[in-house]
Protein backbone atom coordinates (compact mmCIF):
# COMPACT_ATOMS: atom_id res chain seq x y z
CA UNK A 1 0.00 0.00 0.00
CA UNK A 2 1.65 3.49 -1.01
CA UNK A 3 1.23 6.37 1.43
CA UNK A 4 1.09 8.77 -2.28
CA UNK A 5 -2.76 6.68 -2.67
CA UNK A 6 -3.92 7.07 1.14
CA UNK A 7 -5.72 10.47 2.10
CA UNK A 8 -6.84 10.54 6.01
CA UNK A 9 -6.14 13.57 7.26
CA UNK A 10 -5.77 15.79 4.03
CA UNK A 11 -7.36 18.36 1.97
CA UNK A 12 -7.53 19.46 -1.36
CA UNK A 13 -8.81 16.61 -4.30
CA UNK A 14 -8.45 13.25 -3.98
CA UNK A 15 -9.47 10.58 -7.00
CA UNK A 16 -12.54 8.42 -5.77
CA UNK A 17 -12.94 4.99 -7.21
CA UNK A 18 -14.07 6.43 -10.69
CA UNK A 19 -10.90 7.90 -11.04
CA UNK A 20 -13.07 11.43 -10.39
CA UNK A 21 -11.70 14.29 -8.21
CA UNK A 22 -13.36 15.20 -5.30
CA UNK A 23 -12.76 17.67 -2.81
CA UNK A 24 -11.60 16.56 1.00
CA UNK A 25 -12.38 18.20 3.87
CA UNK A 26 -11.33 17.41 7.48
CA UNK A 27 -12.68 18.10 10.75
CA UNK A 28 -11.99 17.48 14.04
CA UNK A 29 -14.33 15.80 16.26
CA UNK A 30 -12.60 16.25 19.04
CA UNK A 31 -10.77 13.81 22.21
CA UNK A 32 -11.29 10.32 22.72
CA UNK A 33 -10.17 9.07 26.64
CA UNK A 34 -8.40 5.73 25.60
CA UNK A 35 -7.07 5.16 29.44
CA UNK A 36 -7.01 1.69 28.99
CA UNK A 37 -4.73 1.37 25.51
CA UNK A 38 -7.42 -0.53 24.24
CA UNK A 39 -8.98 1.07 21.37
CA UNK A 40 -12.20 -0.62 19.87
CA UNK A 41 -13.26 0.25 16.37
CA UNK A 42 -16.63 -1.42 15.50
CA UNK A 43 -20.41 0.00 14.64
CA UNK A 44 -21.54 1.09 17.72
CA UNK A 45 -25.13 0.32 17.33
CA UNK A 46 -24.24 -3.18 16.34
CA UNK A 47 -20.93 -4.11 18.13
CA UNK A 48 -20.06 -1.61 21.43
CA UNK A 49 -19.90 -4.56 23.41
CA UNK A 50 -17.42 -6.39 20.63
CA UNK A 51 -15.38 -3.57 19.17
CA UNK A 52 -12.07 -4.76 17.33
CA UNK A 53 -9.50 -3.93 19.17
CA UNK A 54 -6.35 -2.13 18.90
CA UNK A 55 -3.64 -1.30 20.99
CA UNK A 56 -2.36 1.90 21.65
CA UNK A 57 0.09 4.10 24.20
CA UNK A 58 -2.86 5.49 26.99
CA UNK A 59 -3.77 8.85 26.42
CA UNK A 60 -6.31 10.84 25.44
CA UNK A 61 -6.18 11.49 21.27
CA UNK A 62 -7.43 13.66 18.63
CA UNK A 63 -10.26 11.96 16.51
CA UNK A 64 -11.03 13.90 13.14
CA UNK A 65 -13.18 12.50 10.37
CA UNK A 66 -12.15 13.21 6.39
CA UNK A 67 -15.48 14.04 4.57
CA UNK A 68 -15.21 13.69 0.22
CA UNK A 69 -17.50 15.47 -1.57
CA UNK A 70 -18.38 13.09 -3.99
CA UNK A 71 -21.04 15.25 -6.05
CA UNK A 72 -20.38 15.48 -10.13
CA UNK A 73 -20.06 19.77 -9.95
CA UNK A 74 -18.18 19.52 -6.81
CA UNK A 75 -20.68 22.00 -5.10
CA UNK A 76 -20.77 20.52 -1.77
CA UNK A 77 -24.10 19.14 -2.56
CA UNK A 78 -22.80 15.32 -1.92
CA UNK A 79 -20.35 14.66 1.12
CA UNK A 80 -19.56 11.02 2.37
CA UNK A 81 -17.20 10.60 5.12
CA UNK A 82 -13.95 8.74 3.61
CA UNK A 83 -11.83 7.94 6.93
CA UNK A 84 -12.35 7.96 10.66
CA UNK A 85 -8.63 8.42 11.93
CA UNK A 86 -7.74 8.48 15.51
CA UNK A 87 -4.30 10.63 15.67
CA UNK A 88 -1.76 9.56 17.86
CA UNK A 89 1.23 12.10 16.74
CA UNK A 90 1.28 14.86 14.22
CA UNK A 91 4.35 13.67 13.36
CA UNK A 92 4.43 13.12 9.04
CA UNK A 93 3.03 10.03 8.27
CA UNK A 94 5.38 7.97 5.79
CA UNK A 95 3.37 4.04 5.51
CA UNK A 96 0.86 2.80 5.59
CA UNK A 97 -0.66 -0.50 6.46
CA UNK A 98 -2.70 -3.06 8.20
CA UNK A 99 -3.48 -2.43 11.42
CA UNK A 100 -2.72 -5.37 14.00
CA UNK A 101 -5.68 -6.79 16.03
CA UNK A 102 -4.68 -7.74 19.64
CA UNK A 103 -3.26 -11.61 18.65
CA UNK A 104 -0.49 -9.27 16.14
CA UNK A 105 -0.85 -8.33 12.54
CA UNK A 106 -3.33 -10.25 10.03
CA UNK A 107 -1.81 -12.29 7.44
CA UNK A 108 -0.44 -10.66 4.51
CA UNK A 109 -2.06 -9.19 1.61
CA UNK A 110 -5.40 -9.11 4.31
CA UNK A 111 -7.17 -6.33 6.83
CA UNK A 112 -8.68 -6.87 9.95
CA UNK A 113 -11.94 -4.79 8.85
CA UNK A 114 -14.56 -3.03 10.48
CA UNK A 115 -18.01 -4.57 10.12
CA UNK A 116 -21.08 -1.69 9.75
CA UNK A 117 -24.76 -2.91 9.31
CA UNK A 118 -26.19 0.38 10.78
CA UNK A 119 -24.59 2.93 8.50
CA UNK A 120 -22.05 4.32 11.50
CA UNK A 121 -18.24 3.59 12.65
CA UNK A 122 -16.21 5.05 16.04
CA UNK A 123 -13.69 4.50 17.83
CA UNK A 124 -13.92 4.18 22.24
CA UNK A 125 -11.97 2.66 24.71
CA UNK A 126 -13.14 -1.26 25.05
CA UNK A 127 -12.38 -1.73 28.14
CA UNK A 128 -14.75 1.49 29.44
CA UNK A 129 -17.50 0.26 27.69
CA UNK A 130 -17.76 -2.81 30.14
CA UNK A 131 -18.13 -0.24 33.08
CA UNK A 132 -19.37 2.75 31.52
CA UNK A 133 -22.33 1.58 29.70
CA UNK A 134 -25.68 0.21 31.12
CA UNK A 135 -27.56 -3.46 30.31
CA UNK A 136 -27.04 -3.91 27.22
CA UNK A 137 -30.92 -4.62 26.89
CA UNK A 138 -31.47 -1.17 27.65
CA UNK A 139 -29.10 0.07 24.96
CA UNK A 140 -31.17 0.64 22.11
CA UNK A 141 -34.04 2.38 23.32
CA UNK A 142 -32.75 3.42 26.65
CA UNK A 143 -29.18 5.15 25.31
CA UNK A 144 -29.81 4.84 20.92
CA UNK A 145 -32.62 5.87 19.87
CA UNK A 146 -35.65 7.69 22.18
CA UNK A 147 -36.91 10.82 22.98
CA UNK A 148 -34.42 12.15 24.66
CA UNK A 149 -32.06 15.15 22.79
CA UNK A 150 -29.15 13.01 24.01
CA UNK A 151 -29.93 9.85 22.40
CA UNK A 152 -27.12 9.04 20.20
CA UNK A 153 -29.30 8.42 16.99
CA UNK A 154 -30.47 12.41 17.73
CA UNK A 155 -26.63 14.13 18.63
CA UNK A 156 -25.81 12.12 15.30
CA UNK A 157 -28.24 13.94 13.62
CA UNK A 158 -27.92 17.35 15.04
CA UNK A 159 -25.69 20.47 13.03
CA UNK A 160 -23.91 20.71 16.13
CA UNK A 161 -21.30 21.04 18.18
CA UNK A 162 -20.13 18.43 15.29
CA UNK A 163 -20.53 17.92 11.84
CA UNK A 164 -24.28 15.94 11.57
CA UNK A 165 -23.83 12.77 11.14
CA UNK A 166 -20.59 12.92 13.77
CA UNK A 167 -20.84 12.91 17.76
CA UNK A 168 -18.62 12.84 21.07
CA UNK A 169 -20.55 11.61 23.33
CA UNK A 170 -19.54 10.59 26.78
CA UNK A 171 -20.99 6.99 27.96
CA UNK A 172 -24.21 7.06 30.29
CA UNK A 173 -22.15 5.46 33.43
CA UNK A 174 -18.81 7.48 32.87
CA UNK A 175 -17.20 8.68 36.17
CA UNK A 176 -13.88 10.07 33.95
CA UNK A 177 -14.90 11.49 30.54
CA UNK A 178 -15.00 8.04 29.09
CA UNK A 179 -17.16 8.67 25.79
CA UNK A 180 -17.04 7.18 22.27
CA UNK A 181 -16.41 9.06 18.81
CA UNK A 182 -18.88 7.94 15.86
CA UNK A 183 -19.35 8.95 12.20
CA UNK A 184 -21.58 8.07 9.73
CA UNK A 185 -19.61 5.26 7.49
CA UNK A 186 -19.30 6.71 3.98
CA UNK A 187 -21.34 4.89 1.65
CA UNK A 188 -22.91 2.74 4.48
CA UNK A 189 -22.79 -0.58 5.17
CA UNK A 190 -20.02 -3.40 4.41
CA UNK A 191 -17.12 -4.32 5.67
CA UNK A 192 -13.92 -1.67 6.10
CA UNK A 193 -10.13 -1.91 6.38
CA UNK A 194 -8.57 -0.92 9.56
CA UNK A 195 -5.30 0.62 8.74
CA UNK A 196 -2.29 2.03 10.85
CA UNK A 197 0.41 4.62 10.27
CA UNK A 198 3.25 5.53 11.20
CA UNK A 199 6.62 7.87 10.97
CA UNK A 200 9.74 7.81 9.40
CA UNK A 201 11.18 6.52 12.90
CA UNK A 202 8.76 3.31 12.61
CA UNK A 203 6.32 5.44 15.29
CA UNK A 204 2.48 4.84 15.38
CA UNK A 205 1.09 8.01 14.14
CA UNK A 206 -2.41 6.86 13.57
CA UNK A 207 -5.56 4.36 13.09
CA UNK A 208 -7.58 4.98 11.03
CA UNK A 209 -10.82 3.16 9.28
CA UNK A 210 -10.78 3.73 5.21
CA UNK A 211 -14.69 3.68 4.36
CA UNK A 212 -13.78 3.07 0.63
CA UNK A 213 -14.67 6.21 -0.75
CA UNK A 214 -11.51 7.40 -1.86
CA UNK A 215 -8.51 5.65 -3.30
CA UNK A 216 -7.93 2.28 -4.66
CA UNK A 217 -6.23 -0.54 -3.15
CA UNK A 218 -4.98 -3.14 -4.87
CA UNK A 219 -6.77 -6.40 -5.13
CA UNK A 220 -6.13 -9.36 -2.29
CA UNK A 221 -3.46 -11.90 -3.48
CA UNK A 222 -5.03 -15.27 -4.31
CA UNK A 223 -1.77 -16.84 -1.50
CA UNK A 224 -4.09 -19.77 -0.77
CA UNK A 225 -4.51 -19.24 3.02
CA UNK A 226 -7.54 -18.57 5.30
CA UNK A 227 -7.56 -15.64 6.84
CA UNK A 228 -8.88 -15.47 9.96
CA UNK A 229 -12.89 -14.97 10.36
CA UNK A 230 -12.27 -11.15 11.22
CA UNK A 231 -9.73 -10.57 8.79
CA UNK A 232 -11.19 -10.27 4.76
CA UNK A 233 -9.99 -7.89 2.07
CA UNK A 234 -11.89 -4.44 2.23
CA UNK A 235 -15.61 -4.70 0.36
CA UNK A 236 -17.51 -2.46 -1.02
CA UNK A 237 -20.63 -1.02 1.01
CA UNK A 238 -23.55 -3.03 0.64
CA UNK A 239 -27.33 -2.94 0.74
CA UNK A 240 -28.53 -0.48 3.49
CA UNK A 241 -30.02 -1.50 6.66
CA UNK A 242 -33.29 -0.91 7.73
CA UNK A 243 -31.28 1.15 10.44
CA UNK A 244 -29.26 2.72 8.40
CA UNK A 245 -32.84 3.80 6.35
CA UNK A 246 -33.27 5.39 9.39
CA UNK A 247 -30.42 7.03 10.23
CA UNK A 248 -31.30 8.94 6.44
CA UNK A 249 -28.05 6.76 5.25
Amino acid sequence: MDIADFYALKTGSAPLGSGAPAKLTVHDLGILRATSGKVGACDPFVNLKYPLVVRVPPGDFPVRVTVADVSEEQDGSHLREAYLSLVLSEADSVTVEAAPGPDGPPPPGHYFTVGVDAGTVAFVDAEAVKHCMPDPETWYEGVFESDDPNSWFSLMDADGPHPAGTANIVMPLASNGENVVLSHSGWGDGFYWLLQTKDAAGNLTGIHVDLAVVGKFDEEPDDGNEPPSNAEPAAEASKKSWVAKLLGR
